[in-house]
């Protein structure tokens, strides 16, 4: 008999440990969707800051998101430029517009905030409610979806990861140097892993993957193999 119940696989980990370009790759290998939530936090602060309002404005900003209607699709023709994922906010496509370091790092500012965490985790559900889905952030396995059938924590050196994110960021055309990169990833780790609200946590029961060492396409070829033995057992 077939097992319809959606297959769930749920990935955490530091900021440029390769999560988002792993768990694509690892969707399209499986025919999931893939849910980049760590972009709905950017779309909170790409708001606010469009709007004027200030990210220490929790209630501003709240309201903002509430009202917002936010969309996430896997690339379709014409918009396979280097992005991970397609978001659409109000009709607008903003997937490149949230990906600049002023958005990235409010996005950490304003995903403390209980009410827009609880609204932003309540529409990620929705998505995985009946469809398979690769869903990756900070609080994937034990807060969005704790009943994940593969649970993976990914996670990588600070200077390999500037590394990485430094090369982004120059492929681009922003300039901003290697110190400035290493030293926002830094703050960025301490923010995740000390915030009050669902901090960056390893679960127990996660895989932990180091990616320091090892190629896209090797960390891929892991989870993909798991999940497939998962499936068919």
């Amino acid at each position: 008999m077939t097992n319809t119940t959606p297959f769930h696989l749920a990935i955490d980990g530091p900021v440029a440990a390769g999560k988002g370009t792993v768990s694509r790759l690892v969707a399209d290998r499986l025919g999931f969707l893939y849910v980049d939530t760590g972009a709905m936090y950017r779309v909170a602060a790409y708001l606010a800051i469009a709007a004027g309002v200030e990210l220490s404005d929790s209630a501003a900003v709240t309201e903002l998101v509430s009202k917002a209607r936010i969309e996430m699709h896997n690339p379709v023709t014409g918009e396979k430029d280097g992005r991970l994922t397609t978001v659409i906010v109000n009709g607008d496509d903003v997937s490149w517009k949230i990906r600049t370091e002023e958005i990235i790092a409010g996005s950490s500012k304003v995903a403390v905030y209980p009410r827009v965490r609880e609204i932003l985790v309540r529409k990620q559900q929705e998505i995985a409610r009946d469809q398979n889905v690769v869903m990756e952030g900070r609080d994937i396995t034990y807060r969005v979806l704790p009943e994940a059938q593969l649970k993976i924590f990914l996670t990588g050196s600070d200077v390999i990861r500037a590394t990485r994110r430094h090369l982004q960021l120059l492929t681009r055309g922003e300039d901003v140097s290697y110190e400035e990169v290493l030293a926002g990833i830094k703050q960025r780790d301490d923010q995740d892993m000390h915030r009050t609200t669902d901090p960056l946590k390893r679960v127990p029961e996660a895989w932990e993957i180091d990616t320091s060492e090892l190629s896209i396409e090797q960390v891929v070829e892991m989870i993909v193999s798991r999940t497939r033995v998962m499936r068919s057992a």
